[in-house]
């Protein structure tokens, strides 16, 4: 069956570091791409002033809010993930790391491929691609209580500058593409507003719609937004029948169907797991990998921080980019101060009092609220959501060690939905003594900085036994075969050749940093080894990939 026969060549589900990735290469590789992508499409203008304004912010379809912030349940973890055409990047923090040794040499995909040697000129070629800044160049009240919470802890010497995706230029000028040769779009300075997670309406930050897809659009990939995949099935033949239903509606979806010759799957960690387990319930995809929803990682991660009762004098800890330092509390625990800007104060909903962890339920409980009476003027104070970014620094804590989830599904009110139960390697932590240290060191440095009293923070999911993590991996990972893994080292879904995987459901372990920058590398990798449209394909079939071809 020739290509001609199918609507498009490749349909791409999602558009965020993985999906953009494979539409720009697929494109320059001659192959009719199209992108289907459940959020809108944003202008810098079209984001949310601040977290307030809950319709441009969260995203909540059935109840009209379109917004960069979804927010996703599990039994074990409370998850933050993006929407909109550049998925995760357009409330991501800009921070783009690169795992230590240990992530490249895990078990999971270990003996696979020299995976540090291999993917190092795709990192390369993702930080030229999302502009990587390799050291946050500003220096400020919140740097200076980062190295000195570090110094504090005994590790200064692990303090550093964050490597961000923003393009600084002069503050609040508007030049030609600085990039990409005048080929992406013109290009607006940091004005370090703080609302990075919010979505930057400047127009500085280095989101996927500045460069991967602009740069995709212009060779002819389409984009549909407000589409969201609800079924990948084979076609009799030969290809995918790919069906989308209009995102939010509720009563006349608008479904409709298109053929696919391949369909890569770039919907982030929650959307693409939701869809296999669900066309694997199905029947619709049978041979699917019963690996599927194993090694599911939360990056081990923590969201702590600490509050001052008021705004300090002077030390404006709301003016910056959301993520600019960072040091590690020991060889696998790694901590990163991030900020909103002035107003966006919303996500201080979620905080509360630090609670020693390891205690049940209601010891747990017993001591936040045994805190709140020997302190209750200083509590109320804390807790207060009145300027509350200007008075925080919130500690994101990630970590290497090998945890994990399993994903399946169960039955609620007779619909299919994810749920989850422990995994391989070491219990997913409800909460991490390493961001506890943090927290604490980081409060007692604002405290002495800005002359207030500030107090260590958590948050509410945690007091429940439920860790928050904005870097939700894995479940359909690369492996040797189809028994360890969904995708082999090609990102080919087992069983199914002509699907693929490349977002952050392919990784095959906590990287301890933050994601985005390692899932553009290995998309990068993935890509690079497809054949020009019409073209011979040089990769091993997956019967020669298992000794069988």
């Amino acid at each position: 069956m020739t290509a001609r026969a199918f609507d498009h060549d490749v349909v791409i589900v999602g558009s965020g570091f993985g999906g953009s990735v494979a539409a720009l290469r697929l494109a320059s590789k001659g192959y009719r791409v199209h992108v289907f992508e459940a959020g809108r499409r944003f202008a810098d203008a079209d984001f949310a002033k601040t977290s307030w304004d809950v319709r441009r912010y969260l995203w909540a379809p059935a109840i009209g809010c379109f917004g960069v912030q979804r927010i996703h349940r599990l039994p074990h973890v409370m998850i933050l993930a993006g929407a909109g055409v550049g998925g995760g990047s357009l409330n991501y923090a800009n921070t783009l790391y690169e795992p230590g040794p240990a992530f490249f040499a895990d078990r999971q995909w270990q003996g696979i491929a020299d995976w540090q040697a291999e993917l190092a000129p795709h990192y390369a070629t993702a930080k030229r691609m999302l502009g990587v800044v390799p050291e946050y160049p500003h220096s400020g009240p919140v740097e200076q209580i980062m190295a000195d919470a570090a110094a504090d802890l005994g590790v200064g010497e692990t303090f550093r500058r964050a490597p961000v995706g923003v393009y600084f230029g002069r503050p609040g000028e508007t030049v030609a593409d600085p990039f990409f040769g005048g080929e992406g779009p013109e290009r607006t300075g940091c004005t370090l507003c703080g609302n990075c997670m919010v979505g930057c309406r400047v127009g500085a930050k280095n989101t996927l719609a500045k460069n991967y897809l602009a740069l995709a659009e212009r060779l002819g990939t389409t984009i549909e937004p407000l589409r969201t995949v609800v079924e990948v099935r084979e076609r009799p033949g030969g290809g995918f029948i790919v069906t989308t239903v209009r995102s939010g509606a509720w009563f006349g979806r608008d479904r409709r169907s298109v053929t696919a010759e391949q369909v890569v799957f770039g919907a982030g960690t929650w959307g693409t797991q939701q869809l296999l387990h669900r066309m694997k319930d199905s029947g619709a995809l049978p041979g699917l990998s019963d690996a599927l929803g194993h090694l599911t990682r939360t990056n081990s991660e923590a969201l702590d921080g600490a509050v001052a009762v008021s705004v300090p004098e002077g030390l404006g800890l709301a003016s910056g980019v959301a993520i600019t330092t960072s040091f590690h509390v020991d060889e696998r625990t790694h901590v990163e101060n991030v900020r909103y800007g002035p107003g966006s104060n919303l996500m201080g909903a979620l905080a509360t009092g630090l609670v020693p962890g390891g205690r049940p339920l209601l010891g747990r409980l017993g001591a936040l609220i045994g805190g709140a009476l020997r302190h209750p003027i200083t509590t109320l104070r804390v807790s207060s959501l009145r300027r509350w970014s200007e008075r925080g620094i919130i500690a994101l804590v990630m970590q290497t060690a090998d945890n994990s989830l399993t994903l399946s599904l169960r039955r609620r009110f007779g619909r299919p939905v994810l749920t989850s139960a422990q995994g391989e390697g070491e219990p997913n932590p409800s909460h991490l003594p390493g961001a506890h240290l943090a927290a604490q060191a980081i409060a007692a440095r604002m405290q002495a900085a800005g002359g207030v009293p500030a107090s260590a923070r958590g948050s509410w999911p945690e007091v429940f036994g439920i860790p928050l993590t904005a870097h939700f991996l894995g479940g359909a990972v690369v492996s040797g075969d189809p028994e360890h893994g969904v995708v082999d080292a090609y990102h080919r879904v087992w069983g199914h050749p002509g699907l693929h995987i490349v977002d952050g459901a392919a990784m095959p372990a906590n990287p301890g940093v933050n994601p985005s920058l390692t899932i553009t590398a290995m998309a990068e990798r993935a890509l690079s080894y497809w054949p020009r449209r019409s073209a011979a394909d040089e990769r091993p079939t997956q019967e020669e990939l298992l000794g069988r071809g």
